[in-house]
This record gives structure tokens, sequence and C-alpha cells, in this order.
């Protein structure tokens, strides 16, 4: 079953609720961008309003993420050291949390933060840009539930020039782990999905096709009919 995932890119937390609200009763989850400036240029929320270790401080336990009780989160942590923050993350509601190759020292960081009964519920995910060599994860695979491959030269915009680089990548990932859940994200678009499909993605995570389209839940049914006929 192929999945799509609206990827979103808030600058506020109203902008967070207007945006994940669209798309309750019709995608079990979302992907939220995490930008703190620092591991990427660009920042979005929380850290538009606060600093690295002020999660806490930006959103509580207590409240969770908007529309948590109607549809599930995946986080998208391009931060530096996004380790320290983990805990933090997973109590206000994450279902997955994706960590970046490049912002880590080594995945036992952040396996040996998590308590077992969290990691119970929470799929793991690593994140490689376009440079990182695919047996970068051979290592870790006891530790992640999936991978997600970014189609795009330059991580951290929504927007940016699909690299079709990555579906060599995905074919030569999906060959050499046959059950490996691989995810896409950046430059997906109605165009190229079918050839991200075909070499082996089964997760497609969409931004800018949907956020800037005029009718994100018409092109939404859009992406999900050509899903639907794998």
């Amino acid at each position: 079953m192929i999945e799509i995932i609206p990827a979103l890119m808030p600058k506020t937390i109203e902008e967070l609720h207007h945006y994940a609200g669209l798309f309750i009763n019709h995608v079990p989850l979302v992907q939220i961008d995490i930008m703190d400036g620092v591991f990427v240029p660009n920042r979005s929320w929380p850290f538009m309003q606060g600093g690295h270790h002020d999660v806490d401080k930006i959103i509580s336990e207590e409240e969770g993420l908007p529309h948590w009780d109607k549809i599930d989160f995946e986080l998208d942590l391009m931060v530096r050291r996004p380790d320290r923050d983990i805990m933090k993350w997973m109590k206000v509601g994450a279902r997955r949390v994706i960590f970046h190759y490049a912002s880590l020292p080594d995945l036992s960081v952040v396996t040996s933060g998590l308590d077992p009964h969290t990691r119970e519920y929470v799929e793991i995910g690593i994140a490689l840009d376009m440079e990182t060599p695919l047996d970068a994860i051979e290592p870790w695979l006891d530790d992640i539930d999936f991978v997600q491959l970014m189609g795009i030269a330059h991580i951290g915009y929504q927007g940016e020039p699909f690299d079709d680089r990555v579906v060599e990548r995905i074919s030569q990932l999906h060959e050499a782990y046959p059950d490996l859940v691989i995810s896409v994200d950046g430059g997906v678009r109605l165009e190229n999905m079918r050839s991200l499909i075909e070499a082996g993605a089964t997760r497609l995570a969409v931004g800018s096709a949907l956020i800037e389209s005029g009718d994100v839940v018409a092109t939404l049914d859009e992406f999900q009919a050509i899903a639907s006929e794998y």
C-alpha cells in the first residue's frame, strides 16, 4: 500500500493548526518539518518562537500537537543534535520521528534515550541526503523502521526542484533491503510519483505540490488515486 503524507513547514502554531486541520479524515498522518536554522538555514515552528531548548515551553505534553486526537504526526527533525529533545517530542504526540543521518554522531544517542514503552508505538526513521552513501544505514538496520531518501539536493526548503538521482537510489536501496520501508521527501509531484513507486518507494511526503495547489483536498485526491493503482 502506497502512503501519501502531506508535509507541512509551519511558521507558527496557528499555521500548523490550520493546515493539519485540512487533512483530518483524508489521511491518517501528516509530516511536520522542524527546522532550527542551524542544521538547515531556514527556521520553522517552534524555532521561529524560541531556541533549541524551548521545545517544552512552546508546547506542553498536556496540550499535545494540534488535532492530535484526530490525526497522527511524523516529525522530520532537521535540527542539530535532535537527540537532546527526543523525549519531549515523543511526549507531545509524535507517531514517527525522522532523524537526519548528518545530524547525529551515532544512532545510539537516540535509541539509548528512548524507554522501551515509547519505542513500542513510535517509528524511527533515518533520512539520507543525496550525497550520503546508502550503505551508511547498514549498522542501524536493527534500530530503525524506515529510511527517508531526500528527493532534492538542498534540504530545508519547500518548492526545491526534484533531483531525479533519487529514483536510482530508491531502486538500489530496495534491491539491497527488499523489506525496508522507503519514504521519499522533497520534489514529489503527480508527474514523478509513479517513477518513485515503481523504483520501490511506499511512502511519499508531499509538500509544495499540495500546499501551493490552490485546493489541497482535491490535489490530495489526485495523489491518492494514483497511489491506489499500486
